[in-house]
């Protein structure tokens, strides 16, 4: 079976441009080497060497023509490739799998932005990509929820299959270890840190998380790695951009966000499995796959339950989230499996459905 995955890029990024290559990483695990469909590459990237690359440009279109131009093109190339399946990791209308790590719709109720005409575009090309797909991959309950409610998707064309996440990369280190990286991004001891992981600071409540430390008499401080900040504070501090964010995550002592919008936030599962408990607003996706004893969860753009949620977390300062008990196993504080084999097995095995679904309509066709 010839696999063709699409994405905006393969580089390092966010969101599903980092999923994407997770994907390119376990299908090599299996020998298989996927035509990659994106606008950009990034050759000196090991994972360059383990895929097919075909790049769509579109630097010359204007912006609003840019994703319908992309989509369309891919239709042939896929096409000519011989791919039997493509997973669509961005908006386009000819992915069997669809991979819905956030809604257009999602994003504009709940950031309550009034609708563009650039949103319609949007819009429209998700809704074909949900409607022509044979099925559809949410990573997160949150996600399903959407498709049903605001496109109206048959609910057994939905999957629901968190991402993963590099168990290698992201693990605790012993207490040695965390005090010298504590003192590497100079945390005081006394000091009770909260990680904000960031590049969309308003987007994922910075202000709201602000207002409610300053006013704490308590050491608190929120370490903002990511894109500054628009101001510091003797409780805000700017961190920079942070490449090895395992690092941060094991220095701090809670990794926190109050997203007006988080389809699945993965920095949660990243977090508890580097040893370190969120602090969530409700309505981030990860909050379901993350076990009690390792969230603190508060109402969103409550600044009262923040609060209490805040005095309860520091009073609790110090514990730490145990690791899996075998090398490579279940993490205890995640509710599913996030490694990359485990995803991409369920992946490939929804592949195999739908091709055999596409030989058996063509052969009826006929």
């Amino acid at each position: 079976m010839k696999v063709g995955i699409s994405a905006n890029a393969l580089k390092h990024s966010g969101g599903l441009e980092r999923y994407a290559m997770d994907l390119v990483q376990g299908l090599a695990a299996r020998q298989m080497r996927p035509a990659f469909f994106a606008r950009k590459f990034d050759p000196a990237l090991a994972e360059y060497a383990l895929i097919e690359p075909h790049r769509i440009n579109v630097s010359l279109l204007p912006g609003k023509l840019r994703d319908r131009w992309f989509s369309w093109r891919l239709a042939a190339l896929r096409r000519r490739a011989g791919v039997d399946v493509l997973i669509g990791c961005n908006r386009v209308d000819s992915s069997e799998v669809a991979i819905c790590g956030g809604t257009h719709r999602g994003f504009l109720r709940a950031t309550q932005r009034a609708l563009r005409g650039s949103d319609q575009r949007q819009i429209e090309l998700e809704s074909r990509q949900y409607a022509q797909s044979r099925v559809i991959v949410a990573h997160s309950a949150l996600m399903r929820e959407e498709l049903l409610e605001l496109y109206g998707v048959d609910d057994a064309k939905i999957r629901v299959l968190c991402p993963p996440v590099d168990g290698a990369r992201f693990s605790p280190v012993d207490a040695n270890a965390r005090a010298a990286l504590r003192k590497q991004y100079g945390f005081g001891e006394h000091e009770t840190v909260l990680l904000f992981p960031s590049s969309s600071h308003a987007r994922k409540g910075l202000p709201l998380i602000q207002t409610v430390v300053e006013a704490l008499d308590l050491p608190v401080v929120v370490a903002v790695a990511g894109r500054p900040p628009e101001r510091t504070s003797e409780h805000v501090r700017y961190i920079g951009y942070v490449k090895d964010l395992e690092n941060a995550y094991r220095a701090a002592d809670y990794t926190i966000l109050a997203s007006k919008y988080e389809p699945f936030g993965l920095v949660g599962i990243e977090s508890v499995m580097c040893g370190t408990p969120v602090i969530f607003s409700s309505n981030i996706g990860c909050c379901d796959a993350i076990d009690d004893h390792a969230k603190y969860v508060f109402r969103p753009d409550d600044a009262a339950d923040l609060r209490r949620t805040l005095e309860t977390a520091v009073a609790a300062r110090g514990r730490r989230i145990a690791g899996p008990a075998v090398a490579g196993g279940a993490h205890p504080a995640v509710r599913y499996d996030a490694s990359v084999a485990a995803h991409v097995d369920a992946l490939l095995d929804l592949a195999d459905e739908v091709k055999a679904v596409v030989a058996a309509d063509i052969a009826s066709s006929r």
